[in-house]
């Protein structure tokens, strides 16, 4: 799997945003899934410029999580705002890489990122209910450059 266009397929994609719109249901966090081929600087740093460029250190309560695949580098990250960060469990990160992970390995790449999408949802209702007149403030798409 290296090429960009391979990595999933239009019903994958499908299938994907439809669990970001699920997952922030019940929360007023933002979950974003951004697909690149390869990453050729510090993954970890590009995946923060991508958040900035996405606008997602914007959200009212910086409460957006974002999901970087490097396609061809066989890297992700997950990043989460300054607002999640200061309230989940120091070892969430960890064990949402671990679920998408293991999907990842078995090259069930859809079902990895949603699986990880679903977690990020369930811990971003505990910390950033959804409230009455709560807009969706960031679009529920897969980006890619």
């Amino acid at each position: 799997m290296s090429k960009l266009e391979d990595f999933l397929s239009p019903k994958d994609e499908e299938r994907i945003v439809e669990a970001i719109r699920i997952a922030e249901k019940n929360t007023s966090g933002e979950i974003r899934v951004h697909i690149e081929n390869n990453c050729t600087s510090d993954i970890f740093e590009h995946t923060m410029e991508v958040f900035h460029y996405l606008k997602m250190d914007n959200t009212k309560q910086h409460n957006g999580v974002l999901i970087y695949v490097a396609v061809e580098n066989k890297s992700f990250v997950i990043y989460g705002d300054k607002g999640i960060n200061a309230v989940v469990d120091e070892n969430f990160w960890n064990s949402t890489r671990d679920i998408i992970s293991l999907h990842f390995k078995k090259g069930n790449f859809a079902q990895g990122l949603i699986e990880g999408i679903d977690k990020a949802g369930k811990e971003l209702s505990k910390h950033f209910p959804w409230f009455n007149g709560n807009s969706n403030e960031l679009e529920n798409t897969i980006s890619k450059s």
